[in-house]
């Protein structure tokens, strides 16, 4: 689970728990951080070539699929396997606010980061307030100089 005050990682952990269940993180295990105005899912793909990942994002679901087989020989009886091996997959609800078509990953040393960045119109920003006068002789010198008020 998440712990965090930021209430946009909050909703993110509450949807990823909805959707999930709980926080074995049976397979693929991740942490997700805050990082300035973006978020960064870390999820741990050891073993897995990075040809043999995926990621899809659709309507605000986030899709990482890996492919990972054994190199067990057939004369090789295999005790205990508790590694996957074939292909798992995991899909996360990420925020509205995030700017889907900046998302990027990179993938280093079986450890996949994806970093979800803020979109520009969700970023917050400082609006000045003019006086009331100030309003008034700004649409006069506006009008004066022929420009739309």
């Amino acid at each position: 689970m998440l712990v965090a005050k930021d209430p946009f990682l909050a909703e993110f952990d509450r949807l990823t728990h909805q959707v999930f269940g709980g926080s074995d993180g049976v397979g693929m295990p991740m942490d997700v951080i805050r990082r300035g105005d973006e978020l960064v899912v870390r999820i741990d793909l050891p073993g897995v070539a990075r040809e043999a990942i995926s990621l899809d994002l659709d309507q605000h679901v986030l899709t990482v699929s890996a492919e990972r087989h054994a190199a067990y020989d057939q004369e090789t009886p295999v005790l205990v396997q508790e590694r996957f091996d074939g292909t798992i997959s995991r899909r996360l609800r990420i925020p509205e606010w995030v700017d889907g078509d900046r998302v990027s990953a990179e993938y280093a040393d079986g450890v996949l980061s994806v970093m979800l960045p803020m979109a520009e119109q969700a970023r917050p920003r400082r609006i000045s307030v003019a006086v009331g006068s100030e309003q008034k002789t700004l649409a006069a010198d506006a009008t004066e100089s022929g420009s739309p008020a």
